[in-house]
């Protein structure tokens, strides 16, 4: 492992149980900072209100560690926008904010268009179709910017359970971050290695720094925001928090083919240079302590044509 991935790991890894909403909630009044929380919204109808209640109940009510809860709607066919607004959020139609600019289909084009509806200082973005939503998940996003002026971004890092026919593989899931997003960090933004979610949709910001970066429409705009947010800031400005296990709805074969290609657009256009990649490859497995990195080395040697050494062998002959 890179030297300077390891301090970092070491340095700007943290668990959600290091914070409490109510300790959270007097650091935020004595700062005077605000917190928007932002969940992005295609038929989440199902989800949706259960992690507006909970937000609410717990982070508004009872401990004020959150003033506005945002649900932003990508033009649902179902009742995500009713049972949000029921639930107590307010809602936004992607179609509403900045009309000048028009409607770009993707879940970054209601991330980018959130920065306009809302004004929390720290911005966290939740994904609207959590199973077993815990408001801790909140609390620890917003623990590192709220108790740390030199963090200024903050990424969850999660088990994922697969559901599979034959039941639940506890560490399974990520198979576009394992397959795609994981290699393509390693190969060319290998001071990003440590981060063990690259793509969790779970994440909070400075308004300040958010503001500054481009947002990709599409499925990319998580490996973007790292990519883009590490240039701006650096990777010593960037954080992840364990926030334990995250379960949600998996998507089809076909469907995570096109987000690969979503992600892998947003990845070539940021490629930075010429030259060889490089060959370390860092995974990640759950261990009793927390997280533990394991690297491997994925160089590859490649021989020459076939024709090209026998007619070595035979002087050109």
């Amino acid at each position: 492992m890179r030297p300077d991935v390891h301090r970092w790991l070491r340095r700007r890894t943290y668990s959600a149980a290091s914070w409490t909403a109510a300790g959270l909630a007097e650091a935020k009044r004595a700062q005077g900072s605000t917190v928007s929380v932002v969940l992005p919204a295609l038929d989440e109808e199902a989800t949706v209100g259960t992690i507006v209640r909970a937000i609410r109940a717990d982070l508004v009510e009872r401990d004020p560690l959150v003033d506005e809860v945002v649900v932003v709607d990508s033009g649902s066919s179902d009742r995500t926008a009713a049972v949000a607004r029921a639930a107590g959020a307010r809602v936004v139609d992607t179609g509403t904010v900045l009309p000048d600019h028009g409607r770009v289909p993707g879940k970054g084009e209601a991330l980018w268009k959130a920065l306009h509806a809302t004004s929390g200082d720290l911005v966290v973005f939740v994904d609207a179709d959590l199973v077993g939503f815990d408001p801790q998940y909140v609390v620890g996003l917003v623990g590192p910017l709220l108790t740390d002026p030199g963090i200024g971004y903050v990424k969850a890092l999660y088990d994922r359970p697969l559901t599979t026919t034959e039941g639940i593989v506890p560490s399974g899931g990520g198979r576009v971050t394992e397959l795609l997003a994981r290699p393509l960090l390693n190969a060319f933004w290998p001071e990003l290695s440590g981060f063990v979610q690259p793509l969790s949709g779970e994440y909070a910001g400075r308004r300040a720094l958010l503001e500054r970066v481009p947002f990709v429409s599409g499925y990319g705009v998580e490996f973007g925001l790292l990519v883009d947010l590490a240039g701006l800031a650096g990777v010593d400005a960037l954080a992840q928090v364990d926030l334990g296990t995250r379960q949600h709805a998996h998507q089809s074969d076909a469907a995570l083919g096109r987000m690969a290609g979503q992600i892998l657009q947003t990845a070539m256009a940021r490629r930075p240079g010429a030259g060889l990649p490089a060959s370390e490859l860092l995974q990640f497995l759950r261990t009793a302590d927390g997280v533990e990195a394991v690297s491997w080395d994925v160089a590859v040697s490649e021989r020459p044509p076939m024709a090209t050494v026998r007619a070595a062998a035979s002087g050109g002959r």
